[in-house]
């Protein structure tokens, strides 16, 4: 199998433009053909990748739990019956093992400035440290991050998920439901605490001195 990708990749569509052909793949590969297996790794890999790498910090860890994923796909292909798209599908079985991961291991969670977005636009001090004209942008960025960090990892894996599902990795309430095996509404319920929760955690941080 194709091994897979040791950084994180932009991410573009979440949905493949040609569900027949991935179909065409699937059902091949439901029959024993590795090469047409090999296709959809080389499809997904970097997208699971990356969701995973967001959720762990660690690539060493994203890259076997994408591995494993990857594996235990190949495994229960056979039990994929098209009821959703085989990238939802893997994606749960991707997730699925990263959270019990997580469980086991607690391990921190790091991410990037740009990719959470909770009214950082009406935020100037917010602003002013992540642009790259600042000079205080270097002493007060380490700092942010830190508490950035502190917050999240104060939310649920669940809640976890679902912002870096939504915020990170651009997936639609309505994928992050078929992932995370619920309903739209429990997502819109879980985001919206996720980001009650870091605005009020990151509030005193944030007000102006």
């Amino acid at each position: 199998m194709t091994m897979i990708m040791a950084e994180p990749a932009e991410l573009t569509d979440p949905e493949p433009s040609v569900p027949t052909a991935e179909m065409e793949l699937v059902h091949r590969a439901q029959h024993g053909d590795l090469e047409a297996y090999d296709e959809l790794i080389k499809r997904y890999q970097e997208r699971i990748y990356a969701t995973v790498y967001h959720m762990t910090s660690n690539h060493e860890d994203a890259n076997d739990l994408a591995q494993d994923a990857f594996i235990k796909a190949f495994q229960a292909l056979k039990s994929f019956k098209g009821g959703s798209s085989f990238y939802t599908w893997l994606y749960r079985i991707a997730v699925n093992k990263t959270i019990n991961f997580l469980k086991q291991r607690k391990n921190r969670l790091h991410m990037s400035l740009n990719d959470l977005d909770f009214n950082t636009e009406n935020n100037p001090d917010l602003i002013a440290l992540i642009s790259d004209k600042t000079p205080r942008r270097d002493a007060g960025l380490k700092e942010l991050q830190e508490k950035l960090n502190e917050a999240l990892l104060k939310l649920s894996e669940q809640h976890r998920l679902a912002m870096v599902l939504h915020d990170v990795q651009g997936q639609s309430h309505e994928e992050i439901a078929e992932i995370m095996n619920c309903n739209i509404g429990t997502v819109r319920s879980r985001l919206f605490y996720a980001r009650q929760q870091m605005q009020a955690w990151m509030a005193d941080y944030l007000k102006p001195t």
